[in-house]
């Protein structure tokens, strides 16, 4: 019995000799990092051990660390998006890059999957550093492909950048299934700055830097503090260093950089998206009642004749573009293809019913009626209209793809919907075309989504906050709107010289007392006291009289004479 005590123990023994050393060998196969000590560290210190190769933090090996145990295995797969910081600021140094600036920003966006080794994950993912200068000009963010192993007991974290071609399936599903890695990757493809050359030519520095260089990150992980968390998944910190040692013993390939991230929280970033499709759907349907309320002000032929088309459809395109968009995104991220859809579907409505069906509106008001029309003329005049409108539209996708490193000015050029209107109402003299709550809505609903985008350093589309661009772009805007509000109260001209006005039909021109003139208004059938001022009646300029009130109630739906049915000037 005591040997078979002895022998069960011996054979244990064994055993746990067996995986301590295959365990020190497969650190051990790790690529070394040279040790690193700055006056900046953390008070807890680092020890750098030259047999294992690992950075092991002294606290960690106390069985009282109730936050991260070292038998407590955590799943780190996620996106952390912090800072990178040059070690030296004044080594810049690089045969690769320039570092003009000393800190950017920095993502890791990272999947772990457990390893055949008890305590060491496998992980795969990227690092991209943002704010690279190259001669004095900025580039997009340098992205790499990186690989190596968590060592969990430890919290410690080795990576070597690998060849973009050795991406495995897993990787690619955490990435087709993160909405903060997709929509970040669609909103810089949609709106980036840089040209696919530039792309290209960065990708083959990459790869060339990988042929002479070995890039190694040694990184601490640890739990954030309980106030910076938000939502139910514990949320990492990443701490440590990038070195890029000489395959050639030449020296570093570029200066040491440090490297610090937080993990992004998912559940917030869905919160965020959720609220802002919540926010295009609400401004969505302020919309439609305001697109309702100003087909009711121009619901005759005269006053929806005086509203520009060009107006109507340059909005009604800006909307399809949206839909498209949020169609698009939804699409691309299935977690919220709800959302998006919603959004895409209410700005849907907005361009297909109501802008389309106010078109066609204005279209008819200004199409001169024939008697002998045939339905075939008409049905061919209408295909064109719908056909220019569509045209645009997809010409403008095109123009937008080819013109993508200027999109923003693209933008400013979409968002003057109100400048058509405001020559029409220059060129033919008309009269409050627009309701004012209409004017005022539209601007600002408009401006809410890009405002949202380029304005909101929280936004969740990842995109870099310009506050000169908005203030142009809301200034550019508010102009226009001023303009029409001047417009609707003041005249249609009250800002344009005397000097260079054409003349202008008078109707409270004096009477001529030769000619018989009725003393009966043919509108009201009451009689007109021609003694009175001459702003208490109007005359028109095939001589016939009446109130003004009625006259003018009259011209707000048919430009034509209601005795003779001659066509009338503006007034």
């Amino acid at each position: 019995m005591v040997m078979g005590r002895t022998r069960r123990w011996i054979s244990g023994f064994c055993s746990l000799i067996f995986i301590l050393c295959q365990f020190v060998d497969y650190a051990a196969a790790l690529r070394p990092i040279r040790e690193k000590l700055t006056s900046s560290s953390s008070s807890s210190s680092t020890i750098f051990t030259s047999g294992s190769s690992f950075l092991i933090d002294e606290p960690i090996l106390r069985r009282s660390d109730d936050n991260f145990g070292p038998y407590s295995a955590r799943n780190i797969t996620g996106t952390y998006k912090g800072e990178w910081k040059l070690f030296d600021s004044d080594s810049g140094s690089s045969r690769y890059f320039r570092f003009g600036k000393t800190r950017g920003i920095s993502i890791f966006e990272l999947v772990s999957t457990p390893g055949k080794i008890r305590g060491v994950h496998y992980v795969q993912g990227s690092v991209s550093l943002h704010d690279i200068i190259e001669e004095k000009k900025e580039l997009a963010p340098v992205r790499m492909r990186v690989e190596g192993v968590y060592i969990w007991p430890y919290r410690q974290l080795r990576l070597v950048v690998t060849s973009e071609t050795d991406a495995e399936s897993g990787q690619e599903e955490y990435f087709s299934s993160n909405p903060y890695h997709l929509l970040g990757a669609f909103s810089s493809q949609v709106l980036s700055e840089s040209s696919n050359d530039k792309s290209q030519w960065r990708k083959s520095l990459v790869r060339e830097m990988e042929k002479h260089c070995r890039v190694e990150i040694a990184a601490q992980l640890s739990l954030a503090s309980p106030t910076s968390r938000n939502g139910v998944r514990d949320r990492y910190r990443l701490e440590g260093i990038m070195e890029s040692p000489s395959i050639n013993e030449d020296g570093d390939c570029f200066s040491t950089i440090s490297l610090n991230a937080t993990s992004v929280n998912i559940e917030l970033y869905y919160n965020k998206a959720v609220n802002y499709t919540l926010m295009v759907t609400f401004i969505s349907f302020l919309q439609v009642l305001l697109l309702i309320r100003q087909m009711e002000h121009s619901s005759t032929q005269s006053g929806a004749a005086k509203v520009s088309i060009v107006m109507i459809g340059q909005q009604a395109i800006m909307d399809a573009y949206l839909c498209l968009l949020h169609l698009t995104a939804g699409i691309l991220v299935e977690s919220l293809f709800n959302a998006f859809a919603t959004a895409a579907f209410f700005k849907f409505v907005v361009f297909s019913i109501f802008e389309m069906r106010y078109l066609l509106a204005i279209w008819k008001a200004n199409r001169p009626l024939n008697a002998g029309e045939s339905w075939e003329s008409l049905r061919q005049e209408l295909s064109s209209l719908y056909s220019r409108f569509y045209g645009v539209l997809l010409g403008g996708i095109l123009i937008m793809y080819e013109f993508r490193s200027i999109l923003r000015y693209v933008l400013l050029l979409m968002y003057s919907f109100w400048i058509p209107q405001i020559v029409s109402n220059v060129l033919r003299d008309t009269r409050k075309p627009l309701h004012p709550h209409y004017i005022i809505g539209m601007t600002i609903t408009r401006l809410a989504v890009p405002l949202y985008l380029f304005g909101c350093p929280e936004n969740f589309m990842r995109i870099e906050v310009d506050k000169t661009w908005c203030i142009c772009l809301g200034a550019f805007v508010g102009v226009q709107a001023a303009v029409l509000l001047l417009q609707h109260y003041l005249g249609s001209r009250c800002f344009i010289p005397r000097k260079i006005l054409p003349e202008k039909y008078s109707y409270y021109r004096k009477l001529d007392n030769c000619s018989s003139q009725s003393a009966d208004c043919v509108i009201c059938m009451a009689s007109i006291d021609t003694t009175q001022q001459p702003i208490d009646h109007m005359l028109t300029p095939c001589e016939h009289l009446f109130h003004t009130g009625c006259l003018q109630r009259w011209m707000d739906v048919k430009m034509e004479c209601p005795t003779c049915r001659r066509p009338l000037p503006p007034a």
